[in-house]
């Protein structure tokens, strides 16, 4: 079972590690960190293709490198397939990212996928690619990276 706290905890992750007003949640479901962050004074967005949602700022479709830049920072909470377009939207536009990966959305194991992930972000053009781990249950990494 999932750590009920994850959602709490990574958002002031997020806003102890960030300065970052604006921030972009990727296939962020309900909006539960989107909600977290917004308690702690971020203005959030949440992209995700579910109907039922709390009543947060919420975008109903998939996020793409398309996507007009209105953020200073992207985040995921076990985002699934979006993990990697995280990454590669936030090389496109020199934003920061924050991911808490689940899965691969290649049937990759877990360890082998943290790795191809801060490749990945090393490989885009991130100077620092770094891993935290969260205190709680389950799939709890954040990988990380920044311009500066």
């Amino acid at each position: 079972m999932a750590d009920k706290r994850r959602f709490d905890l990574f958002a002031r992750f997020i806003v102890e590690r960030f300065a970052a007003p604006r921030i972009f949640d990727i296939a962020g479901g309900q909006g539960r960190l989107n909600e977290a962050l917004s308690r702690l004074g971020r203005e959030v967005t949440t992209f995700d293709l579910r109907h039922k949602h709390l009543p947060v700022r919420f975008a109903q479709r998939a996020f793409t490198l398309e996507e007009p830049c209105e953020a200073e920072l992207l985040v995921g909470m076990h985002p699934d397939g979006a993990t990697r377009i995280i990454i590669e939207y936030a090389a496109k536009h020199r934003l920061p990212f924050a991911v808490v990966p689940c899965c691969s959305d290649n049937s990759m194991p877990y360890n082998p996928w943290m790795r191809h992930l801060a490749e990945l972000a090393r490989e885009r053009g991130f100077p620092v690619v770094q891993e935290h781990c969260l205190p709680m249950e389950g799939r709890a990494r954040v990988l990380l990276g920044e311009f500066s």
